[in-house]
């Protein structure tokens, strides 16, 4: 195991979850996506971390925000948030070298409906669950059945063409982590000790096809205008089993 990276991506994620935890409270009924951008990014700068997805080609922003409707990669805008709104942050921190990834979904100004309360539950139960399979000998394929399963059982769908990772020195690395299981389990890779992955659910309430929005070239939204969820955690894997490299406070584990 490197030591190095560990501490690095250790200090990473705590400042990510910190920063998260805060932003998510900052979060409330006229704001709008784009203060919660610069939110996170002041947060972020003052504990002594760089915003990582500053760091990927092309984007400009702290976050990615999705509201509603959008999937992953959603700009941050101008748009004000209302009651009611199903709201998400995805974010990141990279520090001396290393990355971390994180994200998590809630309702603006609180409580939602039954239904939107209950999709949310499944999804975040989902993420923990196969973050429980995250461990040495196990496979790829024991992460992704384990989401695949807690979902679909309630009638959501699994988004296929977005994916978990693997994470350190780059954002993105491999391997990927699907939120499905695509083909048998034992051809998927095996888990070994000292491996960072950002294991995520990305799950829409109705069908699982996604488009553009078509006003850039990295929103990405539900086909059908359903609601989407989206829960991250980077996650080290020990002998012992899983360790969350970021969490909040409310975390299970």
């Amino acid at each position: 195991m490197d030591n190095h990276k560990i501490d690095k991506m250790t200090q990473a994620g705590n400042i990510l979850g910190q920063v998260l935890e805060e932003s998510l409270k900052f979060v409330s009924p006229g704001i709008t996506e784009i203060e919660i951008d610069k939110f996170s990014q002041k947060k972020i700068e003052e504990k002594g971390g760089f915003p990582g997805f500053k760091r990927v080609p092309g984007y400009k922003n702290t976050i990615c925000a999705s509201t509603n409707s959008v999937v992953v990669h959603g700009i941050p805008g101008p748009r004000r948030l209302v009651r009611g709104d199903v709201f998400g942050i995805d974010c990141g921190v990279y520090l001396d070298g290393y990355h971390t990834d994180m994200a998590e979904t809630i309702v603006v100004g609180g409580k939602g409906s039954v239904e939107v309360e209950k999709f949310l539950k499944v999804g975040k139960n989902a993420l923990f669950e196969a973050i429980k399979q995250a461990k040495p000998g196990n496979r790829v394929g024991h992460i992704s059945k384990k989401m695949q399963e807690i979902v679909e059982k309630e009638g959501y769908s699994i988004v296929r063409n977005l994916v978990g990772h693997g994470v350190g020195k780059e954002l993105h690395e491999k391997p990927e982590i699907p939120g499905y299981l695509l083909g048998k389990l034992e051809k998927t890779p095996i888990l070994k000790v000292g491996m960072t992955i950002a294991i995520e659910v990305i799950y829409n309430m109705g069908d699982r096809e996604v488009v553009y929005d078509g006003h850039d070239d990295w929103t990405l939204m539900t086909e059908d205008g359903s609601i989407s969820g989206l829960f991250e955690r980077t996650v080290l894997i020990e002998k012992t089993g899983p360790k969350l490299l970021t969490r909040l406070s409310t975390d299970p584990m």
